[in-house]
């Protein structure tokens, strides 16, 4: 499969949907960024990358880093964490507090915030580690030791956060957060402000891809019951409420966050991520989506 002339048709198909969705305006931080940014990266477990576009240059991964922060408490809690968090597709938005409220307190999935802050209170042993285990991890399975955390991207984030620190106290208030709620929010405002390029990106999936086992650290990361599991939780709930709309239209598992990155895996086969910061009303990449569904109907590959 020659990929990369792949990519290049799909370079040109893309073209006119830029300018149809918005930067993420929420994050002032983000609303700075480029709108005709674009870039794709695919790695295979033996070590080819094929890229085109910005696939070289960090961007936000806001919402893509609950995959890894989700693969860290997994390998380390195992099933039990289940007790505190769904995995059925939320169907409202993703930071919504109306279905935190009717569900007492247990979040639908790990993906909405209010998941995503549950898994970000089970990551914490003492803030410290948390912080240098992120990073650890991301810097380990991407093969890239400059990964790190965007400061003003955080701060933004904090200065802006006033949902999630409600949704963090109402969690707190049903004993579901168990440590210091301002401990809980800055970890979480910093794991999903760490900066990352499409090529890290699709390096650091590579163990959904080869079955738990990370071809670049050299490591297994998850088990390969672990990892089906969690892909399987990417598919169905790794876009908020427009899940359904990207497993029809797409048919990978993957995950989206509002910096405009989606990453998505081909189980035994690849790795891919796309950065286009322009979103859609759901908070998904335009073209980023755009692309990933030309890409499984041009290689005729997807889980399905």
């Amino acid at each position: 499969m020659n990929y990369q002339a792949v990519l290049e048709e799909i370079q040109q198909e893309v073209q006119p949907l830029f300018g149809t969705g918005k930067v993420a305006n929420y994050i002032p931080a983000l609303q700075r960024v480029d709108p005709n940014k674009f870039g794709i990266a695919i790695a295979t477990p033996n070590g080819e990358i094929v890229s085109i576009g910005d696939a070289n240059e960090p961007f936000s991964i806001q919402s893509i880093s609950k995959v890894f922060t989700l693969t860290m408490v997994f390998a380390k809690h195992g099933e039990s964490l289940w007790k505190r968090v769904g995995k059925e597709p939320s169907g409202t938005a993703f930071n919504s507090l109306v279905q935190l409220e009717y569900e007492k307190g247990i979040p639908r999935n790990p993906f909405i915030n209010a998941g995503a802050l549950v898994i970000t209170d089970m990551l914490i042993s003492d803030q410290e580690c948390a912080y240098k285990s992120v990073l650890n991890f991301l810097r380990k399975t991407s093969g890239n030791a400059s990964v790190d955390y965007n400061a003003e991207v955080a701060q933004s984030e904090k200065e802006q956060g006033f949902r999630n620190a409600a949704l963090v106290n109402f969690l707190k208030s049903h004993n579901n957060i168990h440590n210091d709620i301002d401990n809980v929010l800055d970890v979480y405002f910093h794991h999903c402000a760490v900066s990352m390029s499409c090529i890290d990106l699709a390096r650091t999936m590579l163990y959904f891809s080869n079955h738990g086992e990370s071809p670049i650290a050299n490591e297994r990361i998850l088990t390969v019951s672990q990892s089906k599991r969690l892909s399987a939780v990417m598919m169905t709930c790794g876009f908020y409420d427009e899940a359904g709309e990207f497993a029809f239209r797409v048919g990978l598992p993957g995950k989206s966050g509002v910096g405009g990155g989606i990453a998505a895996v081909i189980p035994g086969k690849l790795a891919i991520a796309v950065w286009s910061p322009e979103l859609n009303d759901k908070g998904n990449s335009v073209v980023g989506m755009k692309a990933l569904e030309l890409f499984t109907t041009k290689t005729g590959i997807s889980v399905f």
